[in-house]
Order: structure tokens, then sequence, then C-alpha cells
């Protein structure tokens, strides 16, 4: 198996430096090629600007999906997007691992993706009509490839439990793993998240760390979140709304769309 691991923490001492040295090492250990895209040590630019598209005139109003789907179009994206594209095609198994911070991910990794996914590339791809919109949402240029989101909180998991104060943590996490993972067709498997990082003592980080090379071991054989697919029948096209025939009794929100 080929893992790309990104990770989006500024301190490499950290507990997230030492579970990502355990997740690499037990991939590695089980024969897998591991890449590593370290977006602080990397200096990775976050932000969405004129300075991505180097193409665009200096009379040109920048509308950033154009642009991202003409640079896209010529191969004139910047360096550094071309390599993390060609990381993800070369990937079967991509892993994202950051700490929650303000209920999501820091914004050094949603800048990531806000380059990284360019139109034509991650979304904006797949035939547009009156039964099928594009390949989205199952579909699209990771289909067949898996994804999985590693994450620490300082919170209790009762605080993320389904009657706890900071809601449930699949709800939290919904916009990342549908939104951004099954999108552009991953397989999202469920997330390894690890609570009280910061009153973890050595016996704790233990039990942590071996958990989550447990779910190194499995990979490739943990069933994913079984997400609906966009074109499989399941939405009215092109309004996107689910059939009112589907969803399980007293099912709402973001659990439509998860299969029952």
């Amino acid at each position: 198996m080929k893992v790309l691991l990104v990770f989006a923490h500024p301190e490499r001492r950290s507990l997230n430096g030492a579970l990502r040295d355990a997740a690499v090492d037990e991939l590695v250990s089980l024969g897998h090629e591991v890449r590593v895209s370290d977006l602080y040590a990397d200096g990775w630019k976050a932000q969405v600007d004129r300075l991505d598209f180097p193409q665009l005139g200096a009379a040109e109003r920048l509308q950033p999906s154009r642009a991202s789907k003409q640079a896209y179009a010529a191969d004139a994206l910047t360096a550094d997007v071309k390599a993390e594209h060609e990381k993800l095609r070369w990937a079967d198994t991509l892993l994202l691992q950051f700490p929650l911070w303000w209920f999501t991910m820091p914004a050094i990794l949603k800048g990531w993706v806000d380059r990284v996914y360019s139109y034509g590339f991650a979304y904006g791809v797949g035939e547009h009509n009156d039964t099928r919109w594009g390949d989205r949402y199952g579909e699209g240029v990771f289909a067949g490839k898996r994804a999985m989101l590693i994450v620490t909180t300082g919170g209790w998991q009762e605080h993320y439990s389904a009657r706890g104060i900071n809601g449930p943590i699949d709800d939290l996490l919904f916009p990342i793993n549908h939104g951004i993972l099954h999108y552009p067709g991953y397989d999202v498997l469920p997330p390894f998240v690890a609570y009280k990082v910061d009153r973890m003592d050595e016996a704790a980080f233990a039990a942590t760390a071996r958990a989550l090379r447990e779910r190194m071991r499995a990979l490739a054989t943990t069933p994913p979140i079984p997400y609906r697919k966009q074109n499989g029948g399941d939405y009215f096209i092109p309004s996107m709304e689910l059939r009112p025939a589907l969803g399980g009794r007293g099912a709402k929100g973001f659990a439509l769309h998860v299969r029952e």
C-alpha cells in the first residue's frame, strides 16, 4: 500500500508528532510505502491568492474557481501544488492528521485543501445532465482509494458524545469526512480520535499509540463509513435532495447521508 500522511501540527516534538511517528513506523514495518507532507515544516502557503495563478493577467479580476480551472487545464499551477497532486495520485490511502482547533482543522490544513483541490482535479469533473451531476460524492479522481482522519483533542470523549455539549464528534468531522474526502471519491474510514491529550500520561499515551498502530494494521480491511453515492439513485437530480422513502426512522441532518 502507498500511504500519504498530511501532517498539520506546528511542533514536531508534540504528542501529535509522537503519534505520527507511531503510525509511520507501523506502516513501514508492514511493508507499506509512506510519504509525509509536513505542512508547518514545509512552510506551506495556506491562503489562495493571485500568486497561485501565474497566468492571471494583472488587470484580470481574480475568480478563484475559474482561475484554478484555467491553470490546471494549462498545467500552470505552482510547483508546490503540483507536487501535492503527484503525491495524491501516487497514494492508495490518504491520512490527514491534525489537532482539533475550534471545532475544525488548523487553518494551514484547510489552506492545503483550498490550494491542492484544484478545479478539474478534485472538483468540477464529470458530465452534468438530468441524470448525473458530475463525478463527486463517491466518484471522482480518488474513487477506489481510502482516506482516514487522525485527530487529537483536549476535550473528553463524553464532551463529544451524542448528548455532549461540544456536539457529536461524527457531526463535527462530517464536513471533512463527507465534504472533503468523500466528495472527490475516497472511501472514508471511521476517524481515529484521541481525547484528553493535554492530560495524557505515559500509560495513556502508550495505550493510544497501540490503538493507532492497530488502526494502521487494519487500513486495508476496515469497512468505510457507508456514505450514500450521489449518482447511485438515492438523490433527486438536479435538486440533490434525498428521496423521501430513504433515511432511518428519526434520521435527520448529516445522518441522512449515511446508509442505514
